[in-house]
């Protein structure tokens, strides 16, 4: 009963739990794997262009997380994983998950601002 009402403030406590988990697997890869595993991850939190919803973004980031894995497992160079652009890469590796994006819900949330804003001026 508390843990439901923790959720309805806090968010899924599943879902902190995974991506903690999925923190923890990035902070045990060894160089350079760990290295651009966490520039993905920051491209990613800036660009906008992943998912809002939770579920499909811990999915995302535990299949990130595999990816990066099997590479230092294989001892795959990082450059072959990401290729020569790797904002391509990241983008088409957040396309493969469906949903509504940050920069979505920011485009939303601007066209809406600019509607309200154009009916307050004089005419």
């Amino acid at each position: 009963m508390a843990a439901k009402w923790i959720e309805m403030v806090t968010g899924s406590l599943e879902q902190k739990k995974q991506w903690r988990q999925y923190k923890a697997r990035v902070k045990a890869l060894p160089e350079p794997y760990r290295g651009a595993a966490n520039a993905v991850e920051r491209y990613f939190m800036v660009s906008g262009s992943i998912t809002v919803d939770g579920e499909t973004l811990v999915t995302m980031f535990s299949d990130l997380a595999d990816l990066w894995e099997r590479a230092a497992a294989d001892g795959t160079p990082v450059r072959e994983i990401v290729g020569d652009d790797p904002a391509e890469f990241a983008e088409t590796f957040a396309q493969a998950y469906s949903g509504k994006r940050w920069i979505d819900k920011e485009r939303e949330r601007l066209n809406k601002s600019i509607d309200e804003a154009e009916k307050g001026e004089p005419k």
